[in-house]
């Protein structure tokens, strides 16, 4: 059981009207835990020492639909942001980096890069795999690094931009 700083990451909340909630609002009413709310996808830094079981209990208490949560401890989520993970990664208009938080860590890995679809025209990129955490490169298209990170690894994930996790790691230091 851990009982430091941690990260939450929420599953496929606030997505076309679908399991709708307002992050603000339930950040301060955690407000006890040092909850502070990152964006709109459902993505909170809690700076309180808590238990990831009282945390979740707490989250989904609150909550009027089942969420589906990924809680990382601060040290995986600031050893992630201090690395070097997209150096060769193409830039520009239309790329975007992204980090996906797997519910846990892969029992495979598999060759590096891989792409969806597969050829000069791939869509995403996955480059890097590091504990639960899955970083990929997208390009504008029809394919979304989410659905291609949960089929490849066969389970629930949930994504943020690599600019979310900056900003996440900002707030840890």
């Amino acid at each position: 059981m851990s009982t430091m700083a941690c990260v939450v990451f929420f599953r496929a909340v606030n997505v076309g009207g679908h399991q709708k909630f307002q992050p603000s609002l339930l950040a301060h009413e955690l407000s006890e835990f040092g909850v502070v709310n990152v964006g709109a996808a459902g993505t909170f830094v809690v700076r309180a020492t808590v238990s990831h079981t009282k945390l979740r209990a707490e989250i989904l208490r609150r909550l009027s639909f089942k969420a589906e949560l990924m809680i990382c401890p601060a040290r995986e989520v600031l050893a992630l942001v201090r690395g070097s993970w997209f150096p060769d990664a193409p830039g520009g208009k239309g790329i975007g980096r992204f980090v996906s938080v797997l519910a846990q860590s892969p029992r495979l890995q598999p060759e590096l890069p891989f792409e969806q679809p597969v050829g000069r025209k791939w869509e995403v990129r996955v480059v890097a795999i590091t504990g639960r955490f899955v970083l990929s490169i997208r390009r504008l298209g029809q394919t979304y690094s989410n659905a291609v990170v949960e089929k490849h690894f066969g389970g629930p994930a949930t994504t943020r931009n690599w600019n979310t996790i900056k900003t996440v790691g900002q707030l840890l230091e």
